[in-house]
């Protein structure tokens, strides 16, 4: 059993799994931190950004003024962003049989893997995920095209000159692989080959293994997954949360008798408690509402906005923040809202009871009808005419390079009445603010996390108790800036096995049975002899028939009769003769007792020689040695037939003949 690490990020892994002559991929993630080093896409002409520097080194030899600018002491790449993909070159990926897909974080690299590698497995994804995954690939790929960019910088990827450019260009890795995003056409493509399952269900791959997807807790239709044969169990726990949100809770106990459990995407906050930062979140909201500012929160269109909407529902009338507008900006804005509404079979149970009353589970449902949350698809049409300040502006995306938060950034990043809070974990803040500086308006890092720490996964560990853990190495040692916290890692007992990108693990375990059926006609045919009490045991003749990883035992067959016929017959045409088996001999020869057998049959002298495996008895007057060993028994004797026999019938009174 092996496992290929194509990933490199501890969150968005992507991982291909060799299990009993299937290959399967868990996850494709897609790092999106590359963007962090292009310059944002303003949705208008922003004179700010044309008018940047271009970058010249000091000794004036590399001259990327084309391709490169400067800003606030750091350099941008001036093209369309760019994102690291998973590694294409570690494994053949047009081999992989299926896609596992955990949640709709994990799966944005799915067009490049399933439309460019000759892949023809199937995909497979809960509902949710497959819907709300859909709609994040869709935002994306709208947020690149209403912005081209004519130019494509590729100068800077040299080799020669990267090293030559300041960090963190220069240490950008694999930057030769990045790729531009894909198009509609591609997400089309890519998400007509996902197969959908639903929690627990059971799916045979090839009749090799079973695969099952878990509630994770983690996002509406997150998964952990159980992949199966008849006596190996290996678990893929991605993304997981034991807190109470709106997704229905974590299936633990299936995790349990585990021979290797593969951990990854766990918190990217450790040390930041989710309701400590919704709490800061929603003050500092406030507190900019009250001195005439507006908010800018950058973040997905699914997911820890739902929390956000319902976190401000109910802390608006006590704020007394009713007349604030919340606007919520997202070419998929609308369909997300609805989306979460309709999905009530992956909702928390508190959630789904409200479906029966009938009320809608989440509360944004009566902002959106009392006026006080509105979406729109972009700031352009009905939102130009309909805004007004101070207000709460919810919008992508969270790295500030591309989206309707670049315009809002250009718009409010002057006044330090305004505050942009961050929320979303997957980014440095610092480094997404770097092409706005210098900026006056206040920036607050909320993040929020409500993915496993690493005192709740040692936890869980105890409880599930794997043979073996694998993670990537990032989980082994404590981060870099805080190195002595050596809480903030997972030291289990035997310590886990750790990966990181291009890896190839050789999982420790091997695979010891397989299980085979036999049919009845045949089971019938056999007779069961006694051993040791209660141990019956039966010899069988038959034919292994293997056919989509099942294999029978069926009856030897009986070769047809001859038909007759005036010609002679060759020797070879003659159907061959079905011999009746030997039986088989079980038990031990006692070395005190067989002794005392010879001596009654008139032989006396023997010399007993012990040996490793068990004794020689060589009887000199006969010249004749017999080895009795655990295994079987020799008899080693010159042209005397008649005592060769004589000593073979004495050996068998103490075995069992089945």
């Amino acid at each position: 059993m092996k496992l290929y690490c194509l990933s490199g990020h501890p969150t968005l892994p992507c991982n291909v799994l060799k299990f009993k002559s299937t290959t399967i991929m868990l996850d494709c993630g897609l790092d999106t931190t590359s963007v962090l080093n292009f310059l944002p896409l303003p949705l208008v002409h922003s004179p700010r950004l044309s008018k940047l520097p271009g970058w010249v080194s000091k000794d004036g030899t590399v001259n990327l003024e084309k391709e490169l600018k400067e800003c606030a002491g750091r350099v941008f790449v001036d093209s369309q962003p760019e994102f690291c993909l998973p590694e294409r070159e570690l494994l053949d990926l047009s081999t992989i049989d299926v896609i596992l897909i955990s949640n709709y974080h994990c799966m944005m690299a799915l067009p490049y893997i399933t439309e460019h590698t000759g892949f023809t497995g199937t995909v497979y994804a809960t509902e949710p995920t497959l819907q709300i995954g859909r709609l994040l690939m869709e935002e994306l790929v709208n947020f690149m095209e209403r912005v081209p960019k004519a130019q494509s910088a590729t100068c800077w990827k040299n080799k020669e000159i990267q090293r030559m450019l300041p960090g963190p260009l220069k240490d950008a890795v694999d930057v030769w692989t990045w790729k531009r995003c894909y198009s509609m056409q591609e997400v089309n493509s890519a998400l007509s080959k996902v197969q959908l399952v639903g929690y627990s269900q059971k799916v045979e791959l090839f009749g090799a293994v079973q695969i099952s997807p878990l509630s994770s807790g983690y996002s509406l239709g997150s998964s952990n997954w159980i992949i199966q044969s008849h006596h190996e169990k290996v678990s893929y726990v991605s993304g997981s949360s034991l807190l109470t949100t709106h997704p229905q809770p974590m299936d633990q106990s299936s995790l349990k008798n585990s021979d290797v459990l593969i951990l990854t995407g766990l918190t990217q906050m450790p040390t930041a408690n989710p309701d400590g930062m919704l709490g800061e979140f929603c003050s500092n909201l406030a507190m900019t509402i009250r001195a005439g500012g507006n908010v800018l929160v950058p973040c997905y269109s699914s997911g820890v906005i739902y929390d956000l909407l319902e976190c401000l529902y109910q802390f608006i009338e006590s704020a007394s923040l009713g007349t604030t507008p919340f606007y919520f900006i997202s070419p998929v804005a609308n369909s997300s809202l609805e989306f979460s509404q309709i999905f009530a079979e992956w909702l928390c149970h508190n959630k789904q009871t409200k479906v029966y009353l009938p009320e809608p589970p989440f509360p944004h449902a009566e902002l959106i009808q009392t006026n006080k949350l509105k979406h729109y698809p972009s700031i352009h049409g009905d939102f130009s005419s309909e805004f007004r300040q101070p207000c709460v502006v919810f919008t992508g995306h969270p790295s500030l390079r591309f989206g309707d938060v670049v315009h809002f950034m250009e718009l409010w990043g002057k006044s330090s009445l305004n505050t942009i809070i961050f929320t979303e974990p997957d980014f440095s803040y610092l480094d997404a603010l770097a092409p706005y500086q210098p900026l006056a308006m206040k920036c607050v890092y909320c993040p929020i996390d409500t993915r496993l720490n690493f005192h709740q996964v040692s936890k869980l560990l105890k409880e599930v108790q794997p043979v073996h853990v694998v993670c990537p190495e990032q989980y082994t040692q404590p981060p870099l800036t805080q190195s002595h916290r050596s809480d903030l890692m997972l030291e289990l007992q035997p310590p886990p096995m750790p990966y990181r990108r291009c890896s190839v693990l050789n999982l420790p375990f091997r695979r010891r049975y397989e299980r085979v059926y036999i049919l009845p006609e045949l089971a019938n045919s056999l007779v069961p002899s006694e051993i040791k009490p209660g141990i019956s045991v039966a010899t069988v003749s038959a034919v292994l028939h293997s056919k989509d990883n099942k294999h029978t035992l069926q009856s030897v067959p009986k070769p047809p009769p001859a038909p007759p016929t005036k010609k002679r017959k060759r020797v070879m045409e003659e159907p061959p003769v079905v011999l009746a088996p030997k039986p088989l001999l079980s038990g031990a020869v006692p070395l005190e007792a067989f002794l005392a057998t010879l001596q009654k049959h008139g032989i006396t002298e023997v010399k007993v020689e012990e040996t490793a495996d068990g004794h020689i008895l060589h009887l000199q007057a006969e010249d004749t040695l017999i080895q009795l060993e655990e295994d079987g028994t020799h008899i080693v004797c010159d042209n005397n037939e008649p005592l060769r026999t004589t000593l073979r019938d004495l050996v068998l009174r103490f075995l069992q003949k089945l």
